[in-house]
């Protein structure tokens, strides 16, 4: 397939889109606005760069480096794009005004043409994976300077771009940058063809998350206002729907031995809270959900997390935590962000999308990687029942994390090459022009 029937096939099921955004929005109401946005339709300001950060993930990851460009260069009109509501959420929270802020459109020429025509961006950089035919085609025939930061390519990934040479090879060709996590990624992207020159290891930009004093003031206080100081408390965060069974089954599991232990649990996506809600009532739970306020009681077993930017609190309140999307075939999420945290922690086997940081934390002593509920409880009895093997564990992922720092430097010295490289041609260009 070629970018041609790509474009072509993407038109004829231009329908579905719209029947996939309604299909959202019944579920949740973050979905229901802004779909002028989803076509290019809004009306936007230029910007000299433009960052796609896609979700909440890669948005916090994006954060640190983000706030590098504005301090450094506070003359240049950025934008911010997300798909998703969660992302755009994070984007907000960060940086309120000060970025201009849209999601990107859906791949289609109109759309993506649109959209670049009212932006004219020097140059882009794009998060991790989130690589689009007619976006990368479109903008590279504009002359827009295009890097991929905290790039990651799994060996799964890469087997499928080899299987349509027509439609990637282009796309990764009109790459000016890519700024990859690990040696294996650097490899993977030159043997699809990448020019080596192009690639640059730099580490992952999630090891520079961020951890405010007041985060973590505010996670103690947290612990406090539920009166569990002694008793067990144990996150499982951005559970999906295919989990939900095996964490609560673990949880009735720590029960049986600690009657006052507490579960707080946080779905990863927003339009999963009432479900979840409902599924821990339907168990004979008792629970809370942390959007209606409500207290503690000595008798609460599960805190349903269904607020937006307070997991990493969550998990500063805990004493373990097992992150999802890992139980599930689905790639896993992010298990530094409890580690950043002090706070040992728990994967299901299916995290491909984390193979290093994983590997790492696991063999510092720091992570456990579980493949059933029953592994889930066991694992948690008997880090509760160690606390100087919690203690272990937490310390031996702040060094990890702390060894791995720079991401942010190295990689924002790629994004002020791209910078120098797009205001040198633009300069040519002009000189050019009077001749």
């Amino acid at each position: 397939m070629n970018r041609f029937l790509y474009s072509a096939l993407l038109y004829l099921l231009s329908p579905l889109l719209i029947v996939y955004l309604a299909f959202r929005a019944i579920k949740s109401p973050d979905y229901r606005g802004r779909w002028g946005e989803r076509f290019g339709l809004s009306r936007l300001d230029k910007t000299d760069l433009l960052i796609h950060s896609v979700s909440m993930g890669e948005t916090l990851a994006a954060i640190p480096l983000i706030r590098q460009i504005l301090q450094t260069h506070p003359e240049l009109k950025l934008t911010v794009t997300t798909t998703s509501p969660t992302g755009s959420a994070e984007v907000r929270k960060a940086f309120g005004n000060t970025v201009q802020h849209c999601y990107l459109p859906f791949d289609l020429p109109l759309c993506i043409g649109r959209f670049l025509s009212q932006l004219s961006p020097r140059a882009m950089v794009i998060m991790e994976t989130e690589l689009w035919p007619n976006l990368l085609a479109i903008a590279s025939k504009r002359g827009v300077g295009l890097m991929l930061a905290n790039a990651r390519l799994s060996a799964k990934s890469a087997a499928q771009y080899a299987k349509y040479p027509k439609l990637t090879q282009p796309m990764l060709q009109a790459l000016d940058l890519i700024a990859v996590q690990s040696e294996d990624e650097a490899k993977r992207f030159i043997d699809l063809g990448i020019d080596a020159e192009k690639v640059t290891v730099c580490g992952s930009l999630k090891f520079d998350l961020f951890i405010s004093a007041e985060r973590i003031a505010a996670a103690k206080e947290l612990r406090l206002s539920w009166g569990r100081d002694a008793a067990p408390v144990w996150v499982a965060g951005s559970v999906h729907p295919g989990e939900f069974d095996a964490v609560l089954t673990a949880h009735r599991l720590v029960l049986a031995k600690w009657p006052d232990a507490l579960l707080i649990m946080a779905p990863r996506h927003p339009e999963q809270f009432n479900a979840l809600a409902e599924l821990v009532a339907g168990k004979g739970f008792e629970s809370v959900r942390r959007s209606e306020g409500g207290e503690l009681s000595a008798n609460t077993q599960v805190l349903v997390g269904d607020t937006m930017g307070e997991l990493l609190t969550f998990y500063g309140a805990a004493d373990q935590a097992f992150v999802g999307g890992s139980l599930i075939v689905h790639g896993g999420h992010n298990p530094l962000e409890p580690v950043a945290m002090a706070v040992p922690v728990m994967v299901g086997p299916n995290h491909r999308d984390f193979a290093q940081i994983t590997q790492m934390l696991n063999e510092a002593g720091s992570l456990r990687i579980v493949a059933s509920a029953k592994e889930l409880a066991e694992d948690l009895i008997h880090y509760f029942e160690s606390p100087v093997l919690r203690k272990d564990a937490a310390q031996a992922g702040l060094k990890v994390v702390a060894a791995n720092r720079g991401a942010v430097q190295r990689q924002f010295a790629l994004v002020e090459s791209l910078l120098a490289q797009t205001e040198k041609a633009k300069t040519e260009k002009a000189q050019t022009a009077k001749r």
